[in-house]
């Protein structure tokens, strides 16, 4: 039986994996290996060459890696991916071969703090630029599109308010300027939203959160979907264009539908460096093979504390999208079926203070910067994470000052909940 005939529950377990060949061994070994012993000449230059796939130095490929890679692919249900470092090295590993000096990227206003920055700031370094959109304004985001944009980029379900976007709205606007769309699917997952299926190119994920789902390692992945025509607009040479690294080798017309995967290894990882380590991807491997499981506890306990919230006359709004009282509530059945998530805002009476106070005042949240995490966490993120934004950038990211944004775990949601309500005394006294 195929991979695209099984179920989520079964991929999630079994999807990359067979039982070492050597020893048998049935989990996934950790691969703590530098280098891998070539057969013979022919096959190294094979390997350097591209003409044979396989492992050569752990920068590029690693086995334990490479089963991950498989399995976030099979369950976002795109053609290939490459593991890297970090989330935020996703991010840059998805438009490092599409971008060049001068070039432009169309993001949403709803994006991570950290991802802002990176937005705003740092792809400067490279010529690179992003033009900030509200992608509830379809017609503001074609306005935004130039003959210099080469991508544009949302999170499915975004961090820090948890509002959803409608992926296959913000798809028609990319596909009609012939432009990838890349989705950060981190907060929803593959479990709750496979974005390929509602039309983007490329998902990137921090796999340090749902998909890992302990708080133990870094990580990020590029899906691709092995679905977009790189070589028909001219505008992404990297993939289109012969490669002098390659002795002219044209990756569009070699690789086909995994274009994109082969060069973020050869190209991306090669000279970037951005690696994810063995030890992660079996640390994320071990987290995958539970995630519907936690998914629904995660989703089902945010339900409740959100609701338990809204009601709460110490509590001014929720931002969470489960709830009927959100703009983004039916979103919810186009979008992310099985729940909007576990991760939103809620405003606290009293302001930036009493957001304050109630982070110092929990005792079974945990006062971090992560989310995903099987434990409930908590921060200000308006003092944190996007501490480095200006008032009006924290506004439309959803992380405004009187806001504190909540990651919830799969605890008894009673004691989640009696936690939030002493806490919440004791901030608005």
């Amino acid at each position: 039986m195929s991979d695209a005939k099984r179920g989520f529950n079964t991929l999630q377990i079994h999807a990359g994996a067979h039982p070492d060949p050597a020893t048998g061994a049935r989990q996934t070994p950790i691969y703590q290996s530098t280098a891998f012993v070539f057969r013979d000449a022919d096959h190294a230059a094979k390997l350097f060459n591209l003409q044979e796939v396989g492992f050569i130095y752990s920068r590029l490929t690693n086995p334990t890696v490479a089963v991950l890679q498989e399995r976030v692919a099979t369950l976002e249900g795109g053609a290939g991916a490459v593991g890297c470092s970090s989330g935020h090295a996703a991010q840059i590993m998805a438009l490092f071969p599409l971008m060049g000096p001068g070039k432009n990227v169309v993001v949403s206003t709803r994006l991570y703090g950290g991802t802002v920055t990176q937005m705003t700031q740092t792809i400067k370094r490279f010529g690179w630029s992003a033009k900030f959109v509200d992608f509830d304004d379809l017609d503001a985001i074609a306005a935004a599109i130039d003959d210099d944009t080469r991508a544009v980029f949302c999170e499915s379900i975004a961090n820090p308010g948890g509002y959803i976007t409608d992926l296959r709205a913000v798809a028609d606007v990319a596909d009609r300027a012939g432009l990838p769309l890349i989705v950060d699917n981190t907060s929803a997952t593959p479990y709750l939203c496979r974005p390929i299926e509602h039309g983007a190119t490329i998902v990137v994920h921090s796999t340090t959160k749902y998909l890992t789902g302990n708080g133990t390692v870094t990580g990020g992945v590029v899906v691709d979907s092995g679905k977009f025509d790189w070589s028909a607009s001219g505008k992404f040479p990297s993939l289109s264009d012969p490669e002098p690294a390659y002795h002219g080798l044209k990756f569009h017309e070699t690789f086909g539908p995994l274009a994109f995967t082969f060069h973020g290894i050869a190209i991306g990882l090669r000279d970037l460096g951005m690696t994810m380590n063995p030890q992660a991807a079996h640390y994320t491997l071990m987290g995958i093979e539970t995630l519907s499981l936690r998914m629904e506890r995660h989703v089902q306990n945010a339900v409740k504390i959100a609701k338990w919230l809204e009601a709460d006359e110490r509590v001014d709004y929720v931002t969470y999208a489960g709830l009927e009282s959100s703009p983004y509530y039916g979103r919810i059945e186009t979008v992310c079926p099985k729940g909007a998530g576990a991760l939103f805002t809620f405003a606290v009476k009293g302001g930036y203070e009493a957001c304050v106070k109630l982070i110092d005042a929990v005792e079974i949240f945990s006062h971090v910067a992560n989310l995903g995490d099987t434990r409930s966490l908590i921060i200000h993120s308006a003092s944190t994470t996007h501490r480095q934004l200006e008032e009006n950038q924290q506004r439309a990211a959803g992380a405004d000052p009187e806001v504190v944004r909540v990651s919830i775990g799969i605890e008894d949601a009673d004691d989640l909940i009696a936690d939030l309500d002493q806490a919440l005394s004791r901030a608005v006294a």
